[in-house]
């Protein structure tokens, strides 16, 4: 409520108030100075009480008006500054305000107009930037692909291997106790088998980073489903997928796209245990909409952060970033984990009037 009395509307109103406040003391001051001097007959204290009473009374209700009509333009035009710092906040940079009125608000409007255009200058530069550097990291492609496949080999003796020694182990341990002691035999068969699932699991996800980094002449709908159509085939998961065919993304916008839905996926068959994946991609014109959700373990991002489970999370930030987008990351342990990433891919030149 108090929030509201200051507002600009309330303020012209107890500016009208003051003003009327301030010109029945001059008139009293007036009429006593009339009285003391002159002392006309006229001049009763009836007459003035009915007279200040009646001034005040019209007084208050001009000044209500006068208040309310005089402050609409001003709080129409703060409003549509208000609307447009929301506006370039959330980066729709191409937004444009103009008034026809020449004065400190329309000078403010003026600077938000050129801070805008700067900014989406910079934005320009930094998806320019970023086509260069895809160009040049396809140039070095075969660099990078010693070096996936050197961490690929370090995921493979850290993880899979380490399983598969483990169940020879257990299946070593099995077969001696298995004459001696059939249950215990049965139960390390049954721990054999989660863990040959497990490694399965973990043999799928570094498959899954062996694919082309870039897309082959495909677009990102179809590298999407092409590669979701594989995971099924090989995974009990249910994918509920709804892409769009979406113009405006550059080939490196594509790729690094691309790149993380394959980042997020490897994430999901590593850690998650999710039987539910669900994967959308909109867009509106300016800006392309990515989502990636799981029903799986879920866990605390704030815990995640500094581990080296989060490599993955952080590429896909970057990526991301790189391409002039937004990454934002919920997870709960327990409520699956949604990836939700925005990227610009269209600035129009046409501003709105304010």
């Amino acid at each position: 409520m108090l929030k509201k009395l200051n507002s600009v509307r309330y303020m012209f109103i107890r500016s009208h108030l003051y003003g009327l406040f301030l010109n029945t003391l001059i008139l009293l001051t007036v009429l006593l100075s009339v009285d003391v001097w002159f002392d006309p007959a006229w001049l009763e204290a009836g007459a003035v009480l009915l007279f200040i009473v009646v001034y005040v009374f019209i007084g208050f209700l001009t000044a209500l008006y006068a208040g309310f009509r005089s402050s609409g333009d001003m709080k129409q035009r703060l409003d549509y500054i208000s609307t447009m710092i929301t506006q370039l906040a959330r980066g729709k940079l191409s937004s444009r305000i103009y008034f026809q009125e020449d004065d400190e608000i329309a000078g403010l409007g003026d600077e938000l107009n050129t801070l805008g255009e700067k900014l989406q200058q910079q934005k320009d530069a930094l998806l320019k930037l970023a086509d260069e550097k895809g160009e040049l990291a396809r140039s070095a492609h075969k660099a990078a692909a010693i070096e996936e496949r050197q961490r690929l080999a370090r995921d493979l003796h850290d993880a899979v291997s380490q399983q598969l020694f483990a169940l020879t182990m257990m299946a070593q341990a099995a077969e001696k106790i298995f004459e001696r002691d059939p249950v215990r035999a049965k139960e390390q068969v049954g721990d054999m088998t989660q863990m040959a699932l497990q490694a399965q699991t973990e043999m799928r996800a570094l498959l899954l980073h062996l694919r082309p980094v870039h897309l082959s002449g495909e677009s990102l709908t179809e590298g999407v489903a092409a590669l979701i159509e594989e995971l099924k085939q090989k995974c009990r998961i249910e994918f509920h997928v709804d892409m769009e065919d979406v113009e405006g993304l550059t080939k490196t916008m594509e790729d690094q796209l691309f790149r993380i839905v394959q980042e997020a996926l490897s994430n999901v068959l590593r850690h998650a245990g999710a039987d539910e994946v669900k994967v959308t991609c909109t867009s509106d014109g300016e800006e392309v909409f990515l989502h990636i959700s799981d029903n799986g373990a879920g866990f605390h991002v704030e815990e995640k952060k500094g581990n080296k489970a989060s490599y993955g999370l952080k590429t896909m930030q970057e990526r991301c970033e790189e391409i002039g987008g937004i990454f934002s990351l919920r997870s709960r342990k327990g409520e699956g984990t949604h990836i939700d990433l925005r990227v610009p891919v269209r600035f129009t030149m046409e501003g709105e009037t304010g």
